[in-house]
Order: structure tokens, then sequence, then C-alpha cells
């Protein structure tokens, strides 16, 4: 038995038998949460699964690793969710396998049956099978993704000051971003803004016009999830921003010091941010019939395959639709709102009455630049851009907080921020040692 197994080996999952269906969620992102906190007031026992113990608003997840907010600010404990509700159940575990004949899913402390499983795990990071870009890169899914990328980018700085070669110091300050999506840009235009404001103050050695932060897009515009308009505007504020980017360009390897392009162009950077795709975080158990583009299958109803009691939602379901041919995007509106469809599904199953075919409500998407710069695509054609549109960014990421608490330090930190242009969170708390485990923290 591996120290690992011995850990756990006096250990049981230990959910009460019960005269309820049981409806296990493996997951508490959006989608998890959303279904989980309406089910939970009917009649049912809800079980809840999740590695961490934790919600995590991934969207903000850039501004912890770029020292803008501390990381218990955009995440919230799962178990006082459902406090009030004796039929819930919450497990700090991760799922190997699901057993769809036994109606079982599987542990490393054993098995739970469920009457209902819902799969709502959300992503993971595409390396597009590239071994040396998922060993060295740094990818942005977790919390202690974002902590690590923000200790190592500090520690590059630190050790920048007492380097004494051109070139490695250099390779030292450089950032290269890879994805040109709202991530990539929000990131992209976050470290601009350090480099600008805050790290010339802090190590007054170093000559930041020789800070490189490069923006690598494989196709011919930015924010390809959104409009021609919001892209051109992305475009326009980061290269006011001084960002390089290189669109119609991948990354073709990298080594740990150099980053190789496949327009033959190479950086020396000992920072590369791999923000260029996600796939479904697939469990072991499932037929491979019904994995669709690295994500499971789903029909209408959210249903896997031919299973009836089995559901997956979120960003590890793949759901076809009318207007969406290629499967909804990858967003938390998307996750959110079919948990609470799920949930309204469930219910009225359970009294006997037909199911209703989801129908995904785009109520628009953004990305931010920067101080007073973002871009907003809303419904009906319209888009926003500038003050307004950042004001609204704020504001939707604001509101969307799990927590009164988590919104109001974000606040106080975004208002600190825009009044003195300073980033409170620059503390090397623990020393990043590359690991490849640690770096990418598969689900």
């Amino acid at each position: 038995m591996d120290s690992r197994k011995s850990i756990f080996k006096n250990l049981a999952i230990d959910i009460p038998t019960t005269s309820e269906p049981r409806i296990v969620i493996i997951g508490g992102g959006f989608g998890g949460i959303q279904l989980a906190k309406k089910i939970v007031k009917h009649p049912f026992q809800v079980v809840l699964i999740d590695r961490n113990n934790y919600h995590t608003f991934q969207p903000l997840l850039y501004q912890v690793a770029t020292a803008g907010l501390e990381p218990d600010s955009i995440a919230g404990p799962l178990r006082p969710l459902m406090k009030n509700h004796k039929n819930f159940y919450f497990r700090m575990l991760r799922v190997t396998q699901i057993n769809p004949e036994k109606k079982t899913i599987s542990t490393i402390i054993g098995d739970l049956k469920y009457d209902i499983l819902v799969i709502a795990n959300g992503a993971k990071t595409n390396f597009y099978n590239n071994r040396n870009i998922a060993s060295q890169a740094f990818p942005l899914k977790q919390l202690p993704q974002a902590l690590d990328l923000r200790s190592h980018i500090l520690q590059n700085f630190e050790q920048a000051v007492m380097i004494q070669d051109l070139a490695e110091k250099e390779s030292l300050l450089n950032i290269v971003i890879v994805g040109g999506g709202p991530t990539g840009v929000e990131l992209a235009g976050a470290l601009s803004e350090l480099r600008k404001h805050v790290l010339p103050n802090d190590y007054h050695e170093l000559d930041f016009r020789k800070m490189g932060i490069y923006l690598i897009e494989g196709h011919s515009r930015l924010l390809q999830s959104m409009s021609e308009a919001s892209g051109r505007n992305a475009y326009k504020y980061l290269s006011r921003f001084g960002v390089q980017i290189h669109l119609d360009t991948i990354v073709k390897d990298y080594s740990g010091e150099k980053v190789f392009l496949s327009s033959g162009e190479i950086i020396g950077s000992k920072t590369l941010i791999w923000a260029a795709g996600v796939e479904g975080n697939l469990i072991r158990g499932l037929p491979e019939e019904i994995i669709r583009n690295g994500r499971i299958s789903v029909n209408r109803y959210n249903q896997v395959g031919d299973y009836n009691d089995m559901y997956a939602i979120g960003d590890v379901a793949f759901m076809q639709l009318e207007d969406h041919p290629d499967g909804l995007p990858m967003l938390a509106p998307v996750a959110m709102q079919q948990g609470v469809h799920l949930a309204e599904n469930l219910i009225r199953a359970s009294r006997q009455k037909s199911l209703i075919p989801f129908s995904f409500k785009n109520k628009g998407t953004m990305a931010t630049v920067g101080r007073n710069k973002a871009v907003v695509d809303l419904p009906g054609n319209f888009q926003l851009g500038g003050l307004l549109a950042w004001m609204t960014w704020m504001f939707v990421h604001l509101v969307s907080l799990i927590g009164f608490r988590n919104k109001l330090v974000v606040f106080n930190n975004w208002l600190w921020n825009y009044i003195t242009y300073d980033r409170g969170t620059r503390l090397i708390i623990r020393l990043f040692i590359p690991d490849e485990k640690t770096r990418n923290n598969i689900h």
C-alpha cells in the first residue's frame, strides 16, 4: 500500500441510508452549486463531492496571479452554502471512476451508490498533447495554480535584480501568454498595468522597458468567442499598453527558457502562461461513444447517453443547439443556467411531470483589458467599450461573487488599486519550486 492510500485506509464516505432518492453531484463549481442550492429544498438526499472544500470564482483567478486580489476573496467554503439543510452532505474527495452498471462512483476510500448522478466537475487545461509545454507552462484553472504563478513571477523579479547577464535578466522579466481569449487578454492587461504602475517602484534597479509581455493567438484576431468589434478594441487597448501581440501564430514548443513560435521566432522567457484551450474533465468509466470534442455528449435535458439516471452540466457537458451547432460555450452562465434548469426537471420528474428542454439565455459576454478599458457584447449585436464597459464588467463580477464578505473585500481591493495604482498582495508566501504535478494539478 502506498503512503497516500495508507492515509485514507481508516476512512469511509459514510453517507446515511435514506428512503429519499440520492442525488450525487460531482463538482462544486458554478453548475453544481446552483443545482445543489435549488434541489436541497426538496425531498432528495444531496451529496456533493469535490476535491476541494471551496468554490473558486474562476473569472478572477488572473487577478490573484497578478497580485491584485487575495486568494480567499474569490473562494468560498462549500459546506456553509447548505448549512441549514440536514439532507445535504459534502465530502472532500476525488472521484476516480463512474460505474454506470452498478450505479456507483469510486473514490480512493471506497464506492458510493447513487440514484441520480450529476457530473459537474468542469474543465481542465488542454495542452494538445505537447508534453514539454504541459510540464513547463503555467495553467490557470485553480487557486493553487494562480498562487504558483504569482510566486514564480515575483521570484523571477527578485532574481533579476541580482543577475548580471543581460540575456538571462530579460528572460526572467519576459512573460509569454498563449491564447487570445478573455483569460489571455485580461492577463496581458493586468501584467502591463503592473509593469507600468507598480513594479518600477518595487524594483527600481530594473529597467522595465526591457520587460516584454507577449500575447500569442493562433487565430486572426483576439476574443474569437466575442464580436469582431470587441476583438479589435481589445487589440487596440493592449497595443497601447505595449503588449506585443502575435496573431496567426502558435507555440510549437517550450524548453523552460525559450518559446518556439510557428513563425520561426524564438522568445527568451522563463514564464509561459497557457490560456489556449480547455477540455472536459473526464472521469473513467464512461463509454467512448458518448465523448464528443473532449466532453460528455448530452441531450436537451442534460441527460448522458441512454442513462436515465445520469446527467452532465457545465463545461464538461457538450450540448448542441440550433444556434450553437459546435456546442454551448464553456462559460459560467451556461453552467449556472443548466444547474438551475436540471434541478427544476428533477423536481418535475419526482412529481411525474414531463421534462422541459434546456434553452440558453445569452445575457452577454465581456472581458476587461485594464483601467477604464473593457469590451462587452450584449444581446442584439450591441457592443460596449471603454469606461462604461469596464464599469459593467466590474458590477457583473462583483454581484456574481459568492458571499457578502467576498464582494466587500474585492470591492475594497479594486477601489484601493484605482486610487493608488497599487497591488497590495505582492507576497511570496511560499517559494515556488517547479513540479509538474503541483503546476498542472489536474482533476
